[in-house]
């Protein structure tokens, strides 16, 4: 009993993890017969989890929306509650909380009734939060979820996408709207910073890996073909985003020697303002960029550390001016 018990469990999770397997797959992945995993099925639904079958070479169980809850020791005001707050969870930026809950959330949705994704909805629809200071951007935890599906089964996402906002000259600093692009794409993962939900994904078009922030992204289905998942451009999915959005998507970038432990520096800078690397007890490399070096010459100077510029070498240049000038000024000033 406790052997059938566990592989249905294995199943369940087989079936949250892909929209469809076929009937050979699931037996080789539970290391059962055919026939077993057809029994096996049966008993996941007269637990009440809708498991649908479609017959033929191409066909294969998909795990479906169901008219009723299946056992997960909740009842409805319960289920929603859960479904609520993994929203909320998924639009802060939590860290550590926001990607988990996004595939909670999806895997939740999945299953839930009808009549419960609708009071979801409302919920969402109609609750305002009260507290909006510096946070996150904006980001509809249904756009989260729809890509989180197709990351998780393997197909290609088409949406319009608004780049960085432009400075407009002679116009007091103010933004242009960015170019707003279509695109077609492979998506690989979803990535959450302190503020912000990026997309790591395959640009068909660009033929290159792409880092997509999802506040810009509006949606265009319908989705799909399925795709091959290709091998991602990096082990470590959160450095290489870090690094894109504060340092490759800069005409100017540098390396600087930070004399204070990595832990320290840490406190100090945020992933989407550089990336920082050990390099002994009492230092740590800073990889940063910014638009220009005058502005890198303050982005460096708001850390608040003391440092040394290991490159660009021009970047000292505009630092021994940046002294020069602020001397002028504290001499004018005593």
């Amino acid at each position: 009993m406790l052997e059938t018990s566990a592989r249905l469990l294995r199943l369940l999770s087989l079936l949250q993890a892909h929209r469809e397997w076929s009937g050979a797959d699931l037996a080789e992945r539970l290391g059962v017969s055919p026939r077993t995993v057809r029994r096996d099925v049966d008993r996941l639904r007269e637990l009440g989890y809708p498991v649908s079958a479609s017959p033929g070479t191409g066909g294969g169980y998909q795990l479906g929306a169901g008219a009723e809850l299946p056992p997960l020791l909740l009842d409805d005001d319960e289920a929603v509650a859960v479904a609520v707050g993994l929203r909320t969870a998924a639009g802060q930026g939590i860290e550590g909380i926001g990607e988990t809950s996004v595939r909670a959330l999806a895997k939740l949705e999945q299953v839930l009734p009808s009549r419960l994704r609708r009071r979801v909805s409302a919920l969402n629809a109609f609750a305002v939060p009260m507290l909006r200071g510096p946070g996150p951007s904006a980001v509809d935890p249904a756009v989260l979820t729809e890509v989180a599906h197709l990351c998780r089964d393997a197909e290609r996402l088409r949406f319009e996408y608004r780049d960085h906002p432009r400075s407009r000259t002679g116009s007091g600093g103010e933004n242009a709207l960015g170019a707003l692009t279509r695109r077609t794409v492979e998506p690989h993962r979803l990535v959450c910073t302190e503020r912000r939900w990026y997309l790591v994904a395959w640009d068909l078009d660009r033929d290159d890996w792409r880092t997509f922030r999802v506040d810009r992204m509006v949606l265009k289905p319908p989705h799909g073909p399925r795709f091959t998942p290709r091998t991602p451009p990096a082990e470590d999915l959160a450095e290489y985003v870090s690094r894109g959005v504060s340092t490759r998507a800069y005409a100017a970038q540098a390396v600087v020697r930070l004399l204070v432990p990595l832990h320290e520096a840490a406190e100090r800078i945020s992933p989407s303002a550089g990336t920082l690397e050990a390099e002994t007890e009492g230092s740590c490399l800073l990889r940063t960029g910014a638009p220009n070096l005058d502005v890198m010459v303050i982005h460096v100077m708001m850390t608040g550390l003391e440092f040394e510029v290991l490159e660009p070498a021009e970047l000292t240049g505009r630092l021994r001016a940046a002294r020069d000038l602020l001397s002028r000024a504290v001499e004018r000033s005593s």
